[in-house]
Formats: C-alpha cells, sequence, structure tokens
C-alpha cells in the first residue's frame, strides 16, 4: 500500500510522542469539521436505504443528478481502471499517487505528465486523470483547457477524470455539466471539506451508463447508513459551506504568510493546504516531527504538504516551531 497522511500512531511510535499530543497537518483535512445532527437509531440498525434523499441532497449541491454515491472516493478511483480493457493512461504528477497506482495495478501503460506535458501527450492517451486543484501542488487547469482535452479523449471513447476532492475551499467551479455527457468523469469527497474523512463517503458524477456499470460492479449497500445520514446533512446545509468557504480561504493565505516569514514561501497549495518545495523538505519534516507536528513528505520533488491548523492554540504552536526550525 502507498504512503499516507494521516499515520499519527506510527508517529508516535517512531518519535515517542503520545498520539495525543500530536498536531496533524499532514492530512489537508479541514480541521473545523461539520457537526453531523444526532443519527437516528434506525441508520444503524437497517441496512442501508439507497432510496433515500441522499441523492437529491448530493444534486442540489453539485448541480447534476448524474451521480453515484460510494465508499469515500478512492472506492472509485480503485473501480474506474477496472472497468476498461488494456489502455494508455496518463496520470498528473506530482499528485494523488492512488491514481496511478490503481491504473498500473489492473495493466494499464501508464505515463505519468506534469502539467505542462499534457498538451502534447493527450492524443497518445486513452484515458487523462487529474487534480483540480491539484494535489499536493495546488494547480489549476482552465475550463478551456479541460474542455479540449475532453473532446479529445471522448471522440475516440476515452475518459477524463478530474478528481475534485479539494474544489470546495479554493472557489474553482467543479467541471461538472447539469447533464453529465460520455467520457467525463469527475470525483467528490466529503472527507477534504467537510471534513469527515471517517465518514468514508464520496460521489462519482459520470453519465448514466457508466454509473450504471459501476454501480453493478459496487453491489448493494456500499455506503454505510450512518454515513448516508451525515453526507446528507453536509451536503443540505448550505450556509455552513459557505461559512467554511471563507475561513478556509483567510486561513490558507495565513498559513502562506506564516510559511513564508520562515523562509518557506509555498509553491502553490489551496484552501486546505500548502505545498513547499525545498532541498531541506526531510529535515524540516523530522524537525517538526521531533516537536509533535505531522507534515506530509514527498520525495519527487522534495517538498512537504502542511495542511491547516485548527485552534488558536495550534496556530500559536505550529508558529514557535517554525521559528525554531527556521534558526537551527
Amino acid at each position: 500500500m502507498l504512503e499516507h497522511g494521516g499515520q499519527i500512531r506510527a508517529a508516535a511510535a517512531r518519535y515517542g510522542i503520545t498520539v495525543e499530543s500530536w498536531l496533524d497537518l499532514s492530512t489537508g483535512i479541514n480541521p473545523i469539521p461539520f457537526v453531523p445532527p444526532e443519527i437516528p437509531l434506525a441508520a444503524w440498525a437497517r441496512l442501508p436505504q439507497e432510496q433515500d434523499s441522499l441523492g437529491e441532497a448530493a444534486t442540489r449541491c453539485y448541480g447534476t443528478a448524474d451521480l453515484l454515491p460510494v465508499s469515500g472516493s478512492q472506492a472509485a478511483v480503485q473501480l474506474l481502471p477496472r472497468l476498461r480493457s488494456r489502455c494508455r493512461a496518463g496520470v498528473l504528477h506530482p499528485g494523488y499517487a492512488e491514481h496511478a497506482h490503481a491504473w498500473r495495478s489492473a495493466g494499464h501503460e501508464v505515463k505519468e505528465l506534469c502539467a505542462d506535458e499534457i498538451a502534447a501527450q493527450v492524443d497518445n492517451l486513452d484515458v487523462l486523470v487529474l487534480m483540480q486543484p491539484n494535489n499536493p501542488t495546488g494547480e489549476v487547469f482552465t475550463h478551456a483547457q479541460l474542455g479540449e482535452w475532453h473532446a479529445c479523449l471522448a471522440a475516440r471513447g476515452g475518459w477524463l477524470i478530474v478528481d475534485e476532492a479539494f474544489i470546495e475551499a479554493s472557489m474553482q467551479t467543479s467541471f461538472a455539466s447539469p447533464q453529465m455527457p460520455h467520457g467525463l468523469i469527475v470525483l467528490r469527497s466529503l472527507g477534504k471539506f467537510f471534513g469527515l474523512a471517517g465518514a468514508r463517503v464520496g460521489f462519482v458524477l459520470a453519465h448514466a451508463e457508466l454509473l450504471g456499470h459501476m454501480h453493478t460492479a459496487l453491489g448493494p449497500w456500499s455506503v454505510a447508513g450512518p454515513s448516508r445520514c451525515v453526507a446528507q446533512a453536509a451536503l443540505l446545509d448550505s450556509a455552513w459551506q459557505a461559512t467554511t468557504r471563507e475561513r478556509l480561504l483567510q486561513d490558507g493565505r495565513r498559513l502562506a504568510q506564516l510559511l513564508g516569514d520562515a523562509d518557506l514561501p509555498p509553491a502553490g497549495g489551496c484552501g486546505l493546504f500548502q505545498w513547499v518545495q525545498t532541498e531541506q523538505a526531510e529535515a524540516i519534516h523530522q524537525q517538526l516531527a521531533q516537536r509533535g507536528i505531522l507534515t506530509r513528505l514527498f520525495t519527487q520533488p522534495r517538498s512537504l504538504r502542511f495542511g491547516l491548523p485548527g485552534s488558536a492554540a495550534e496556530w500559536n504552536r505550529l508558529g514557535t516551531a517554525l521559528k525554531q526550525v527556521h534558526s537551527t
């Protein structure tokens, strides 16, 4: 399995710091999550009800009825490569590594592409996988670019997959369409913006024919009843979403300034994280970890992703640690 952020227990064992003492900035998850209402007992006691109102809530939030709830968007990341015969898949790099891993594991030819290589390579691909905004660089693509690439791929039966896991926090407009066309697949998640990673709820937005194939492959009850209740409440609370989006944009700028003041100016980012590219990434990661602060370390290229602190005490703790690291 690939390495991911959020491995607090492993960090606690490595550095001899109790789990409760860590400040986890390694995931990019909203540190002040949506607080769901009380879950009714029936959601625990009955099989999940696919005829509930979750689909309507997601349609209202995402602007299309062409969608399928899944057990976190990771379920779709792993399933989609198994719905195509062997093909050539281009995957944005650096980016969320599970995409390339899933396509390779399913036997496809994978070409990892940096953003400025895509236009020259798209004619040679059957599938193109992008993250919008990209994780970890924060890079974004225009709708004109996405539309051109989708048209090119769809004309020969190909797919454009756009993973929008972080899009709510950065005010980018989703590339989803009210009527999802053939060849366009958009992934959404409740884990990042809503801070509900443990609920394991995501959505695939795609043409109805593909959604049917996915539904069959996943089988019944792919999203647990309590998770469906939590997701429905979160998707319908537009006031919370608006307030949270404003806060995250402010906090993203605050984090960028804090890092810049420590001579670690971000090379990119979004409302939920900032990305610092530096040859000293591993040393800084270790020095912060020795102070109980976990960041996400990348080796290609050498870089760190910093998520947001939540409380005033956490902001102060990070600021103090960055000053100490900067002075060493």
